[in-house]
């Protein structure tokens, strides 16, 4: 059960690190310097679905992070 989480971890850390490099960038600290201009945008089509899939793979890294941590006491 323990090597089935430590798989689980590694492969939706390294999918979630690949789905926020997918997303747009400059939505960060552009704003800051002046770069969006106070335009307020919604997520459409692909970028809404990579939004929604790294959220998923964060909710699933954690829960399989406390998971391990429960199993391992």
């Amino acid at each position: 059960m323990t090597q089935l989480l430590n798989i689980i971890q590694i492969t939706s850390a390294i999918l979630m690190v690949i789905f926020i490099l997918l997303q747009q960038r400059g939505a960060g600290l552009g704003g800051i310097f002046g770069g969006q201009g106070g335009v307020y945008r919604t997520k459409r089509g692909a970028e809404k679905i990579i939004f929604i899939i790294t959220i998923c793979l964060a909710v699933i890294f954690f829960a399989s992070s406390l998971l391990s941590v429960f199993l391992s006491k």
